[in-house]
């Protein structure tokens, strides 16, 4: 069974249709890719599907292992099993990373002495230990706030995750790390779907499915070589 089955998504902002006709399968455990140029609609996709108000579904559906996401608001979306990573996250002043991920946490039926063990490991294989106490993205570095998204994803294993450029403004050091835990959540049972425009994660991180998005729709679905050609010679392959 598929972790999210998305079918015949129209998704419009302000006066504009952005999305048209997008179908789309996630299968548990598997890395899957969306590519596409700057300005194609995959923020848009990944925000609809999060249920940001600004982003208004015309039709369509989404099927998290079957149960219909889209008349549920963001949170009972979130507690389903779904969890968007942001291309730019935002800071949170007052709001300390840890009491944001154990109420996160709790709110997945994690226990708080459960929580109490994950946490600190969860920080060490980000390299966060000194940030537990720090207020959530306030006066992080780009690399450090990507790097703080995929603490949640460690440490609430969602059935599907949605990440949004998890490579922009990381090193390249910090670009194997993240790598490396993305890997280990799929291998784990979370279905993945990495959105980017650059194929440089890919080389780390093969996905079993590309999907590349050209204005508004699905242009062309492959394997990794897809996204090896699209390295190579741009999007213009698909549009031939």
């Amino acid at each position: 069974m598929a972790a999210l089955v998305v079918r015949d998504l129209a998704v419009r902002v302000g006066d504009k249709l952005v999305l048209q006709d997008v179908d789309l399968e996630l299968a548990p455990a598997r890395i899957h890719a969306l590519m596409g140029p700057n300005g194609s609609g995959k923020s848009t996709l990944a925000l609809a599907l999060a249920g940001h108000p600004a982003y208004a579904v015309v039709r369509g559906q989404a099927l998290l292992e079957g149960q219909d996401l889209l008349p549920l608001p963001p949170e009972a979306r979130a507690r389903a099993g779904l969890l968007v990573a942001f291309q730019n996250p935002p800071e949170v002043e007052g709001v300390k990373l840890r009491e944001f991920l154990r109420l996160a946490c709790a709110e997945r039926g994690q226990g708080f002495c459960e929580f109490q063990k994950a946490f600190p490991l969860a920080l060490a294989r980000l390299r966060l230990q000194d940030f537990r106490d720090r207020e959530l993205n306030v006066g992080f570095s780009g690399g450090e706030k990507k790097r703080a998204e995929l603490l949640q994803l460690y440490l609430l294993r969602p059935k599907v995750a949605l990440l949004d450029e998890p490579d922009s403004g990381v090193d390249v050091d910090a670009l194997k790390l993240i790598a490396e835990v993305i890997r280990e959540m799929a291998e784990a049972g979370t279905a993945v779907l990495l959105i980017t425009h650059n194929p440089r994660l890919l080389t780390y991180l093969p996905p079993a499915q590309v999907f590349v998005l050209l204005d508004g729709r699905i242009a062309e679905c492959g394997g990794p070589e897809l996204a090896c050609k699209i390295g190579e010679e741009g999007f213009e392959v698909v549009r031939r």
